[in-house]
């Protein structure tokens, strides 16, 4: 479904992302873990077309989108979450999701509105209320409600436990493997690497902007390396 290749990115003459190879395959979960500084955000943005690529080529659904603007990148079914949630301050609960479906052009946005709500019943409760009032956990779930209102077919999450208190990030993995199991293929970057390979069909390892080890999700938790690097021990 998505494919990278060569991948470098440089912001003026540092070079945040190296030749990085990857893919993502229809149905499943893919983790990209690392730590602060990694490349993880950067690789996120170009996929998005937010940063431009100094090198390489993004194939999503057989289509190279590395030049293209970043509304048609959503337009085409690719759609991300930002870190830090970015909720529009101002506009109700309601209003944040309709911004997400501002790109769409058929009809179905009502029965849309109750899946989102069925599946985050407390953005129901708050659906009138200005998202900047929400807390971390609730606004995760809105800026999440929010992609899915465009109908992505790959979805790009990056941190999405960032800031939250365990019970909600809990939720929120739940959340994802349930988006997953209904059809949305994820892509995840996160630091919080236990939670994100036990979940992930496959894991890809960055460190100093290249891909380092990859793997099965749950073949890359067991390594030594990598619970000495990211799990404490």
């Amino acid at each position: 479904m998505l494919t990278i290749e060569n991948l470098s990115v440089h912001y003026g003459v540092i070079q945040a992302v190296r030749d990085v190879n990857f893919n993502v395959k229809e149905g499943e979960i893919v983790s990209l873990i690392g730590a602060n500084g990694a490349g993880k955000t950067t690789i996120l943005r170009t996929i998005s077309g937010l940063n431009r690529p100094s090198n390489g080529t993004i194939t999503f659904e057989g289509q190279q989108i590395q030049k293209m603007v970043p509304q048609k990148i959503v337009a085409s079914g690719l759609c991300q979450v930002p870190e830090g949630r970015h909720v529009f301050a101002g506009l109700t609960v309601q209003e944040n999701l309709e911004m997400g479906a501002f790109l769409r052009k058929d009809g179905e946005l009502k029965q849309d509105y109750e899946m989102i709500f069925e599946r985050f019943p407390i953005l129901k409760e708050r659906k009138n209320q200005d998202a900047a009032t929400l807390s971390g956990g609730e606004q995760q779930m809105l800026a999440m409600g929010r992609a899915l209102m465009s109908k992505p077919r790959l979805l790009l999450l990056d941190e999405p436990s960032m800031g939250l208190a365990p019970i909600f990030i809990q939720e929120i993995f739940n959340i994802i493997k349930e988006i997953n199991k209904q059809g949305t293929t994820v892509l995840l970057i996160e630091q919080n690497a236990k939670m994100a390979l036990s979940i992930a069909d496959r894991g890809y390892v960055l460190e100093t902007g290249e891909v380092v080890l990859s793997g099965p999700g749950k073949e890359i938790l067991e390594s030594e390396e990598v619970k000495k690097a990211y799990l404490g021990g």
